[in-house]
Parts: structure tokens; C-alpha cells; sequence
């Protein structure tokens, strides 16, 4: 028995992101309905947060406040008790726009507190709009998850969690395997858990690994008693050859390397516990 045996394990499912389309894998989920069903079937798996993006009809991302509406609506209703958390990455809008869904006071949502290179592009958060979308997140009671694409960014989720800029308890995710930032890297992922564990032993911690990288990345933080991400938006195969059938076969992935470890599947409820967020 390792010494995180019996920790229950959050699973977030990633469902739909910004950029995979169904030329990519059919199993992507576009629209609200397909966005929702997918969840459910996820939830049912074990996911117990959604980490939600959404699209316009053409598929293209967009950050339309009435669309996330009617999303969390449909998982409330769906999925009663999972914890929802929406993006405000990027890829889906300009400035302030990218957060224009806040309002709606989801449980969570997704916080860049730093820049960093992507594929093609460099991935903008300026400081002035990560203070403007993290005071919106503490005037709506939004628990921040903080991704964090490079030692920096945990170095700042540190420093504004401790100056009370960040709602809630201190959540933050390693995501590695992006092309042009921080690669799936053992020793570096070693490095992150240790120093959340020496700077902030009260706060939780996630990784998501992006392509052939999510698996490797899930079952890092399984042992290494972290939470973990996983979906069709960070990867849309089950193995080199073979299309992810959906996004609750990833999370069915995931929670069998729970069971490898001996770790329960949080359950939502646990989750919010654990999270510190309120009761559904």
C-alpha cells in the first residue's frame, strides 16, 4: 500500500476545448445537447468536474455568455451535483470578453496567471487582465483553477492566493506536454508536487497532460496522490492508431488507474469538500 492509498481522486474531464473538431474525432461534442450528454456519460464514469468550452455552430470557439447559459443549465439539470467549471482561456475571445460568462457564477473556472508560447502562437495573459479576471472570480464566489503552463505560473497562483487575490481554496493544475511550453517531463512534475506540498500543504493540486502525454500525465498524478485531468479537448485518442470513442473512455482510463493505486474515485460531493466549494 503506497502512502496515497485511500485519498479519493478528483477526475475532470476536459469535453470539449477550443480547437479539436469533428474532422478530428467524430466523438467531439460541439453543441449544447452533444456537450451535455457527453458530460453525463463522463460523469457516470467518475468525472466529477466538467471543464467547459463552447462553440459556435461552425465549430469555432466562442465566449458567448448566453451559450454557457444554457450549458450549465442543461448539466444542472443532467448531472445534479457535478462541480462545473468553465474556461476563460485565450483561444475563445479577446480581453475582458473572456470572461464574460463570470456572472453566471459557475462553481469554478479556469485562471492562466501567466504567459507562455503555444503551438504557434504565444498565449497572452497580460497582468492586468489576469487582476481583472481574478477579482471577477472573487466577486462572483468562483473558486479560481489555476493552469499553470510553466514554473512561474505556480510561483504567482503562490503569491496571489497568499495576498487574497485568488477566491477560495488554492487549486492548481500542471499541464504539460504543450508544444513550445513545458514538456511531460518526470522530474520536473516531480519537482511541482513537491513544491505545492512545501509552500501550500493545504491546497490541492491536478495535472493534465496534452496528446500521447495524458495518460502518462494521469497516472503521474494518480501515484503521486494529485487529481488529474483528462478529455477530449487535451487528447483525442485512446492509443496512436485508434480515436477516443468518447470522453467518458477517457475517464473510464483514468479511474482504472485510480484503482491501480488504490485510490477511490471522488465522487462530486467529495470533490467539493475537498475543493472547499459550496454544496450543489
Amino acid at each position: 500500500m503506497s502512502d496515497v492509498a485511500g485519498k479519493p481522486c478528483i477526475l475532470c474531464c476536459a469535453i470539449t476545448g477550443s480547437l479539436p473538431r469533428k474532422l478530428d474525432n467524430p466523438a467531439v461534442p460541439i453543441s449544447v445537447t452533444e456537450q451535455i450528454e457527453s458530460s453525463h456519460a463522463a460523469v457516470e464514469a467518475g468525472a466529477s468536474i466538467i471543464h467547459a468550452h463552447v462553440r459556435n455552430a461552425d465549430e469555432t470557439p466562442s465566449s458567448d455568455p448566453d451559450k454557457f447559459a444554457a450549458l450549465q443549465e442543461g448539466l444542472k439539470k443532467h448531472c445534479p451535483g457535478v462541480i462545473i467549471q468553465f474556461s476563460t482561456g485565450g483561444r475563445s475571445g479577446a480581453g475582458q470578453e473572456r470572461g464574460g460568462m463570470l456572472p453566471l457564477g459557475p462553481d469554478m473556472a479556469s485562471l492562466s496567471v501567466g504567459s507562455n508560447n503555444f503551438p504557434s502562437r504565444v498565449y497572452e495573459n497580460p497582468p492586468d487582465l489576469v487582476a481583472w479576471l481574478a477579482s471577477q472570480m472573487k466577486q462572483h464566489a468562483i473558486t479560481p483553477e489555476v493552469e499553470a503552463f510553466d514554473l512561474s505560473h505556480i510561483l504567482q497562483a503562490l503569491a496571489m492566493h497568499e495576498r487574497g487575490d485568488l477566491y477560495g481554496k488554492l487549486y492548481v493544475q500542471f499541464v504539460m506536454g504543450v508544444k513550445n511550453a513545458m514538456p511531460a517531463d518526470k522530474e520536473i512534475f516531480d519537482f511541482y508536487a513537491q513544491l505545492m506540498q512545501a509552500r501550500a500543504p493545504d491546497a490541492q493540486w491536478c495535472a493534465a497532460g496534452i496528446g500521447a502525454n495524458q495518460i502518462i500525465v494521469n497516472e503521474w498524478a494518480i501515484a503521486a496522490g494529485g487529481h488529474t485531468r483528462t478529455g477530449l479537448e487535451d487528447n483525442i485518442r485512446s492509443d496512436k492508431t485508434t480515436l477516443a470513442p468518447s470522453n467518458a473512455a477517457l475517464i473510464a482510463r483514468a479511474a482504472d488507474l485510480c484503482a491501480k493505486y488504490d485510490r477511490p474515485v471522488a465522487t462530486p460531493s467529495q470533490a467539493r469538500a475537498m475543493l472547499g466549494l459550496r454544496s450543489a
